[in-house]
C-alpha cells in the first residue's frame, strides 16, 4: 500500500492525482505540535485542524464558541510540525457566513498567521460568494456537505443528514457548485453510504467521508475519536484503533501510587 514516500509536500494537486488513479486519501485531525508531529511521521496524507478542538481540547458542547484566534493558534502548532501532510483549516463559526469580505480576511488571516495551506468551510450554496471570493485570492479551499456541525441548532440532531430525497437533491447540487465553484476537495459528514457514493462518482475532485461509507475517495475521523482519548463515545462510524483513555489513565494511577508509596524517585532517578 502506498503513502506517497516519495512526495516531500502533499498539495491539492497530489490528493486530486490520488483520486484519479484510485488511491484512498487518508485525513485526520490535529490540534497541537506533539500530536501532529505523530500524525504526520505515521504518513498522513491531510491534517484536518478542525473546528472539533471546541469540543476535544476545550470542552464546549458544540464547535460554535471556538475563535478565530483560537484556530490560528491551534494550526500554528500543527504547521511547525507537518513536514508532509496537507494541513487543512476549519474557519470557525462567525468569520464567514453572510460576509464575504469577511470570510476572506479571516481566511488570509489563517494563512498569513499560521502557515496553513488552506481552509475548510461548511455550507454549499449559502456560502458561494464566500468561497469564491476566498478562491480568487489563490487560497485553496475544501467544501464541507451533509451533516454540518456549525449548524447543529438549525438541525436540532446529529442524526443522519440528507435521507430524504430533497435535501439529498440539494446536496447532490451543492458538490457540483463547489466543485464549479473550484474547491479542491469536499468532506461529506453521516450521509448514506449510496448518495455518499452518487456524489464521488459525478464529480471530479475527491470527496472525503466520516460516517459516509467505504465508496468516498478518502476517510476522516477526530483523532481523540480514533485513538480511544474520548470515553464513551463510540458513533456507528468509528472504527476504535486504540483504547488510549484506560491506557493513559493506568498509567498515570500507577504514577501517584509510586509518588504515594515513596518509590518515585529512586536512587537512580535523582542527581
Amino acid at each position: 500500500m502506498s503513502v506517497n514516500k516519495e512526495v516531500k509536500r502533499i498539495t491539492t494537486h497530489t490528493v486530486q492525482e490520488m483520486k484519479n488513479r484510485g488511491e484512498k486519501i487518508a485525513m485526520l485531525t490535529a490540534y497541537d505540535y506533539s500530536m501532529a508531529t505523530i500524525v504526520d511521521d505515521a504518513g498522513m496524507d491531510i491534517i484536518l485542524v478542525g473546528d472539533s478542538a471546541s469540543n476535544v481540547m476545550a470542552g464546549h458542547e458544540t464547535t460554535l464558541p471556538i475563535t478565530l484566534d483560537q484556530m490560528i493558534y491551534h494550526a500554528s502548532s500543527v504547521v511547525r510540525a507537518a513536514k508532509r501532510a496537507l494541513v487543512i483549516v476549519d474557519l470557525p463559526f462567525g468569520s464567514y457566513q453572510g460576509n464575504s469580505k469577511e470570510a476572506l480576511n479571516s481566511a488570509i488571516r489563517i494563512m498569513k498567521e499560521s502557515g496553513a495551506h488552506g481552509v475548510k468551510m461548511e455550507g454549499g450554496v449559502e456560502i458561494a460568494e464566500s468561497v469564491s471570493r476566498i478562491l480568487t485570492a489563490g487560497i485553496p479551499v475544501m467544501g464541507h456537505l451533509g451533516l454540518t456541525p456549525q449548524s447543529i441548532y438549525k438541525f436540532g440532531t446529529y442524526t443522519v443528514r440528507a435521507k430524504q430525497e430533497a435535501e439529498a437533491q440539494k446536496l447532490r447540487e451543492d458538490a457540483v457548485k463547489l466543485q464549479e465553484l473550484g474547491c479542491f476537495a469536499i468532506v461529506v459528514e453521516k450521509i448514506p453510504a449510496t448518495l455518499a457514493k452518487e456524489v464521488t462518482e459525478s464529480v471530479q475532485i475527491p470527496i472525503i467521508g466520516i460516517g459516509a461509507g467505504q465508496h468516498c475517495d478518502g476517510q476522516v475521523l477526530v483523532i481523540h475519536d480514533m485513538l480511544g482519548i474520548n470515553k464513551g463515545f463510540k458513533p456507528r462510524f468509528l472504527r476504535q484503533y486504540a483504547n488510549l483513555y484506560e491506557q493513559m489513565n493506568g498509567a498515570i494511577k500507577n504514577y501517584v501510587g509510586d509518588i504515594k508509596s515513596k518509590s518515585f524517585p529512586n536512587e537512580q532517578e535523582q542527581y
